[in-house]
C-alpha cells in the first residue's frame, strides 16, 4: 500500500477508534445518541457541500486511488463527519462549546498539513478551513449539545429541519448522480425563470406538512422526532388534526416532485422509502412507545387520524380551544363573523371585552391543552386550523417564523395594530361551541 492509501486507511479507523473510546466512556447517557445522530446527520452533508465550494475555489485537493464522492475520497468524508460529528460530542460532553470547538478545529490545523500525501493544500486553504468550521462543525456541536442538554428546543429543531433539507434535497440526488451519472442538476438549472421559482414555490409547498409538524413537535410537545429526544405530551393539534404522519406524507410528497422537476426516476425510490419506512419500522416502534407513553387518548386519536389518509375536518377530543375577538372593533368583528360562519370545530370565540380591560391588546388564542397562548397573527393562524385541511395549511404558512413577525408588521403599519379594549364586566361566553 502506497502512503496515500495508508493516510485514506487512518482516515476512516482512527477517528472510529476515537469514537468509539469516548462512546465507551459515556454509554450510560442514552440521550448521547440523539446528539451524535443529529450531529453526524448534519456533518455528511455539510462537508458534501463544503467539497463542492472546493471544486470551484481550489483550497485543497486529494491524492491516492479510492472511490470519490465529488471529487474526494470516502473515507475523508467518513473520517471527517465522525472526527466533527462524533467524537467531540462522546469525548467532550460537559466541556464549553468555545474550547470544544478551538480544540476540533486546532486539530484539524494540524492534521492538515501532516496529511500530505492525501490531502494536497493549496495557497488558500486555511479560508476553505474557515468556511468549514463555520459551516460543518459549529453547527455540528450546536445540535448536539442543546440536544445532550435538552436547551435551545426551537433553534435545535430548526437546524433539524435545515438538515432534513440538505439531506433529502441536495445529498440523496448527489448520492444518485454518482451511483447513476446522467444529467444530474441541469434539468433544473435549464429551467426558465417563471418556471424555477413555480417548482421552488410547489416543493415549499409539500415541505410545509412537514416543517409544521416538527414545529408542532417543539411548541406543543416539548420535544423532536429524533428517538431519544420525542415530545413530552401528545401532540394531536396543528396538522397533526388531519394526519397523523405529516413528516412521511410531506417528504414522500416532496422527493416524488424533486424526481419529477429534476427528471430522474432514481428518486423516486427516495419517496418509496419515506414509505416502507413509516409502514414499517416507523409504524412499530412509534406505535409501541406512545401506546406506553400516553395510553387511551393516543388510542382515541389513531381510531380516527391515519398514517397515509388525510381528513377535511379536523380532529378533536377534550376541551375547546378558545379564541378571543372584540365585538366592539370593526374589523375585528367581521373577522369573528367569518370564523363563525367557516364553522370551526374545536374552537369556542369569545368577545376579548369579556377580559379584565388592558390585559388583551390583540386577537388571542388558548390551546386546549392549556400551554402558552399566542396572539395577534400566530392567533389567526391557530384558529384556521380549526376549519378544514386547506385552511389549516394556510395557518401553518401564516405562523412560520419571520413570516408571521412580517405580516404582523404589515398589519400593523395599516393600522390593524394593538387596541385597548374595554372590559364588559361579564363571563366569558362561545359563540361557536364545537361541532
Amino acid at each position: 500500500m502506497s502512503i496515500a492509501d495508508w493516510s485514506g486507511v487512518a482516515a476512516i479507523y482512527l477517528p472510529l477508534a476515537a469514537a468509539l473510546v469516548a462512546g465507551l466512556l459515556h454509554w450510560r447517557q442514552p440521550r448521547l445518541f440523539a446528539s451524535c445522530l443529529l450531529s453526524l446527520l448534519w456533518a455528511v452533508p455539510s462537508l458534501v457541500v463544503v467539497q463542492a465550494l472546493n471544486v470551484g475555489a481550489g483550497w485543497w485537493s486529494f491524492g491516492g486511488d479510492g472511490v470519490r464522492f465529488h471529487g474526494m475520497p470516502v473515507e475523508c468524508i467518513v473520517g471527517w463527519a465522525l472526527l466533527w460529528g462524533a467524537v467531540p460530542q462522546l469525548a467532550f460532553p460537559r466541556l464549553r462549546l468555545g474550547w470544544v470547538a478551538a480544540i476540533m478545529g486546532a486539530a484539524d490545523l494540524v492534521l492538515m498539513p501532516v496529511c500530505g500525501a492525501l490531502v494536497h493544500l493549496g495557497p488558500r486553504w486555511l479560508i476553505g478551513e474557515v468556511v468549514a468550521i463555520f459551516l460543518v462543525l459549529a453547527p455540528a456541536l450546536l445540535v448536539a449539545r442543546w440536544t445532550l442538554e435538552n436547551t435551545r428546543l426551537a433553534a435545535r429543531s430548526a437546524l433539524q429541519i435545515a438538515t432534513s433539507g440538505m439531506l433529502f434535497l441536495y445529498f440523496v440526488p448527489e448520492v444518485v448522480f454518482a451511483l447513476r451519472p446522467g444529467a444530474g442538476w441541469t434539468p433544473l438549472l435549464k429551467l426558465p425563470g417563471w418556471e424555477l421559482q413555480i417548482s421552488v414555490q410547489a416543493v415549499l409547498v409539500l415541505a410545509l406538512p412537514g416543517v409544521s409538524a416538527v414545529m408542532e413537535f417543539a411548541q406543543r410537545g416539548r420535544g423532536t422526532p429524533i428517538p431519544y429526544d420525542p415530545p413530552q405530551r401528545l401532540v394531536t393539534s396543528g396538522v397533526y388534526r388531519y394526519c397523523a404522519n405529516p413528516m412521511q406524507v410531506s417528504c414522500a410528497a416532496v422527493m416524488l416532485l424533486w424526481a419529477g422537476i429534476l427528471q430522474n426516476g432514481w428518486l423516486v425510490l427516495a419517496a418509496a422509502m419515506a414509505a416502507i419506512y413509516s409502514a414499517g419500522i416507523a409504524r412499530w416502534d412509534e406505535a409501541e412507545d406512545l401506546s406506553r407513553r400516553f395510553g387511551e387518548p393516543w388510542h382515541n386519536y389513531r381510531a380516527e387520524v391515519h398514517d397515509w389518509g388525510i381528513r377535511w375536518r379536523p380532529y378533536h377530543a377534550g376541551p375547546p380551544a378558545r379564541v378571543y375577538i372584540a365585538t366592539t372593533c370593526g374589523p375585528c368583528s367581521e373577522l369573528r363573523a367569518w370564523l363563525e360562519r367557516s364553522d370551526p370545530l374545536g374552537l369556542q370565540i369569545v368577545a376579548a371585552e369579556t377580559l379584565s380591560t388592558g390585559s388583551i391588546q390583540r386577537m388571542r388564542y388558548v390551546p386546549e391543552d392549556g400551554s402558552s397562548a399566542v396572539e395577534g397573527v400566530r392567533a389567526m393562524g391557530r384558529a384556521l386550523e380549526h376549519i378544514n385541511i386547506g385552511w389549516a395549511m394556510a395557518g401553518a404558512a401564516l405562523r412560520l417564523p419571520v413570516v408571521w413577525q412580517g405580516v404582523q408588521l404589515l398589519m400593523d403599519a395599516s393600522g390593524l395594530g394593538p387596541r385597548s379594549l374595554a372590559s364588559c364586566g361579564t363571563t366569558p361566553t362561545a359563540s361557536k361551541l364545537p361541532g
